[in-house]
């Protein structure tokens, strides 16, 4: 499926899934001369694990400069056997966050590093939803996970180049490493929204809200049609009435949402929404061909987003997260062509009259669901005080 477009100056590539991405990541790698940045949420012990590791180590023995930034939480079980022996071929291996207390509700334990960058050379990039991991689940599923990744050539580069050496020098500052690269960290980093390629991050700093901003924007100014395809779907209030006031304008809105039951409480957290936005017309349809992990978004065939960030609390309010924000009718209508497909062949529509038929034990347990997860997020992680990394 993958399609290429040139967007401003840029050539860009949308990937679908890790069959896709993986080969091309790998590719990039092999051909590096200079530097390859890497980070993300997940990396598994796995044949992908594996791949990605050999290539690595491959261009760290070239006298590449490799750097593998890695998720304390998400990564925890990478074996430490799988990090020295990258480490024993020269690739330097940092841990944002790492675990201490595994079960502890301090406040910053659901800051995570969750957006999935790859940087090699300074000239192309990789802005994905996609982890580190075997593209099919296992067990009784056999299709692979549903993500998008979008490979870039062109000007963006340079900024993602800023920001991941500035989070690389970040965290090796803190873990009192290179202290000579600290002035580095002065140069505020800014978004270019306005432009036709845009490259738009959450942090806990300056752009707290900027991918929400991002979607917001774009949801009001949509005439026509908004569709979402997010794995962990919980917004927040200004979000829905977004949505709600886009749906009294009369846009269509699609949402492809989440099937599987990956983890309980999000997903029932999710359906107590449902009653809400189905009275308002909008579509739901719930990806059941394996787990869906995108997240990604066409408005009016003209503005897409690709990235990492989930529209829930953790995504939007937490984590460090990474989407590339596209405005050119050529790739928003690929994407939307891509999201259309799936939703006819790999998803069910959720009837309204059929929900309304749930049982009062049901609707109970998506509402404590709901509860607790608004909970949980206020308690661990939403404070507005400020937050180094």
């Amino acid at each position: 499926m993958s399609s290429t477009h040139l967007v401003d100056g840029h050539i860009l590539t949308l990937l679908r899934n890790g069959e896709e991405y993986f080969p091309r990541l790998v590719k990039a790698i092999d051909a590096a001369t200079r530097t390859v940045y890497l980070e993300t949420y997940i990396y598994a012990a796995d044949t992908c694990g594996r791949q990605i590791s050999q290539a690595l180590q491959r261009a760290a023995k070239r006298g590449v400069m490799a750097r593998l930034l890695l998720d304390g939480f998400g990564s925890a079980e990478l074996p430490d056997e799988w990090v020295n022996e990258l480490r024993g071929a020269g690739v330097e291996v940092l841990w944002y966050r790492p675990e201490i207390a595994r079960f502890s509700l301090r406040r910053h334990r659901l800051r995570r590093l969750h957006r999935k960058l790859a940087l090699v050379d300074e000239r192309i990039a990789f802005v994905s939803g996609i982890n580190i991991i075997n593209d099919v689940p296992g067990g009784q599923i056999i299709a692979p996970r549903l993500d998008y990744s979008v490979e870039i050539l062109g000007a963006t580069t340079e900024q993602i180049h800023f920001v991941m050496r500035r989070l690389w020098t970040l965290v090796s500052w803190i873990n009192f490493r290179r202290q000579r690269e600290r002035v580095k960290l002065l140069t505020a980093y800014k978004n270019t929204e306005q432009h036709k390629v845009a490259f738009v991050l959450r942090d806990n700093l300056r752009h707290r809200r900027a991918i929400e901003h991002a979607y917001l924007k774009a949801i009001a100014s949509a005439r026509r049609e908004i569709i979402i395809a997010n794995a962990y779907f919980l917004p927040g209030q200004r979000f829905r009435h977004a949505l709600l006031d886009a749906a009294k304008r009369g846009v269509r809105i699609v949402l492809l949402l989440q099937g599987q039951m990956e983890y309980r409480l999000q997903h029932f957290a999710t359906r107590a929404l449902y009653d809400e936005l189905l009275r308002a017309g909008m579509e739901i349809h719930e990806y059941h061909a394996s787990f869906m992990h995108a997240k990604v978004a066409v408005v009016d065939g003209y503005w897409a987003t690709v990235g990492s960030s989930n529209i829930d609390p953790f995504s939007l309010w937490l984590a460090r997260e990474a989407n590339l924000v596209i405005r050119d009718a050529g790739f928003a209508e690929s994407l939307r062509a891509d999201l259309l497909q799936e939703i006819a062949h790999s998803a069910k529509l959720v009837s309204p009259s059929a929900w309304r038929e749930r049982g009062v034990w049901m609707h109970f347990l998506m509402r404590i669901s709901y509860t607790l997860v608004r909970l949980l997020t206020g308690i661990i992680g939403y404070a507005r005080q400020q937050d180094n990394i």
